[in-house]
């Protein structure tokens, strides 16, 4: 149990890096929701254009690290619930 503890939280903070990383590049961002979707289904896309290229079919693409993708995804995931509570005002 600790072991996967410990490797939840590695996994978490490399999302938070990414967030940061995501912060810095485009500024805190604010959408509609149907933006969001657009961005984060792009980055799904991502995600199975690595697992595709790890099975050695798809197209060339340079999606072809699957962790870096998915902490992406997470991360813009993270972006929208942080958008959503503070919309609540559940800063």
């Amino acid at each position: 149990m600790l072991k996967d503890n410990k490797l939840m939280r590695s996994v978490n903070q490399d999302v938070l890096i990414e967030r940061f990383r995501q912060n810095k590049k485009w500024g805190l961002q604010r959408h509609d929701m149907g933006t969001w979707l657009q961005i984060l289904i792009e980055e799904v896309g991502e995600v199975a254009q690595a697992m595709q290229k790890e099975k050695g079919w798809g197209k060339e693409t340079d999606a072809s690290d699957l962790y870096v993708e998915l902490t992406h995804v997470a991360a813009v995931a993270s972006a929208i619930a942080e958008q959503v509570r503070e919309q609540r005002g559940n800063v």
